[in-house]
């Protein structure tokens, strides 16, 4: 792909098509969805939501490649998710929850370079996804 790296997004939870999530309208009206892609890491249920983490011996996180629609839009697009997910510290909500940083993705036979949302708090006593799909996750727990 010719795209450059850094207009491209990778997203495991609430932004993944299957959520049917409000986020979701969001990212399909401003990104463009290039497949199923999987990520070294690990997946926590946080009850509410699922968080990832660079860590695992050998495990990947599922999820989905966006690639921005108009280039020009990446800064604004960028910095709403950015506010969604909670990146910024403030005084009124407390410590950043997310940091974004760039990842090797695989999709298909090819490993591209996006950003990802990793958690930045405590995982400590959290169920692991151990499969690395929380929307499989769920139907299995929600059964």
């Amino acid at each position: 792909m010719a795209t450059p790296a850094t207009h491209l997004l990778f997203v495991y939870g609430s932004l993944r098509s299957g959520f049917h999530h409000p986020a979701y309208q969001y990212i399909s009206r401003y990104f463009l969805p290039l497949g199923s892609a999987r990520v070294k890491g690990t997946l926590y249920d946080m009850g509410d939501y699922p968080v990832a983490l660079p860590e695992g011996s050998g495990t990947y996180i599922v999820g989905e490649l966006y690639q921005i629609k108009h280039t020009d839009e990446w800064d604004w697009a960028i910095a709403q998710l950015d506010d969604y997910e909670g990146v910024q510290a403030d005084e009124e909500d407390g410590p950043a929850l997310y940091e974004r940083s760039l990842v090797a993705v695989e999709i298909g036979e090819t490993t591209e370079t996006a950003w990802i949302y990793w958690y930045a708090g405590e995982v400590n006593g959290r169920p692991i996804v151990t499969s690395g799909d929380v929307l499989e996750y769920l139907q299995r727990k929600n059964q």
